[in-house]
């Protein structure tokens, strides 16, 4: 029990500290903001949903995006959910036409992000809906599960073998 309310105090801990890092963005817009502070949107019956960990030690979560489906990496890293340019496309998002105007971070370097908002993501059957994420001009290999997303979980827990989200 002490063990799962460490994990939940973790989780909070983790989503305050990524609207920090998401009002570190250069020119964020006031509106963005006050998107990313939506409360969670889960039913509070939803049973707990588990992600594998895969055979090279990381989650990939295979989730349902809009109906259709987006293979993440899960990034508690990650301030946001974060989109390839190739999965935005094929969720339909006019990518050319986003406005990229903020400066990000990934593992390759700086780079420019367009903020949007994705009607429904779904991992595992913990669903939410209008959660805010990042298109990425370039350097990212696969699509971010960031704290937009994990953040508004009741709960989420790495174990040895799995990834447990609560929504």
């Amino acid at each position: 029990m002490l063990k799962l309310a460490v994990v939940a105090l973790l989780g909070a801990v983790s989503a305050v500290g990524a609207a920090e890092a998401l009002n570190t963005l250069t020119d964020p817009k006031p509106e963005l903001r006050a998107a990313l502070a939506i409360t969670p949107q889960a039913a509070a019956h939803a049973q707990p949903a588990s992600i594998a960990k895969g055979d090279d030690g990381h989650y990939w979560a295979e989730a349902d995006v809009n109906g259709s489906r987006v293979r993440f990496l899960v990034d508690t890293g990650a301030s946001a959910v974060a989109l390839t340019l190739a999965d935005a496309r094929r969720l339909g998002i006019a990518t050319d036409k986003l406005d990229y105007n903020y400066k990000v971070v990934t593992a390759s370097g700086e780079t420019r992000a367009a903020a949007v908002t994705l009607g429904r993501v779904s991992v595992a059957g913990a669903a939410l809906n209008d959660v805010q994420a990042l298109v990425i001009e370039s350097g990212l290999e696969s699509s971010l599960l960031g704290m937009t997303y994990l953040g508004r979980l009741a709960s989420f827990e790495a174990t040895r073998s799995a990834l447990i989200l609560r929504p």
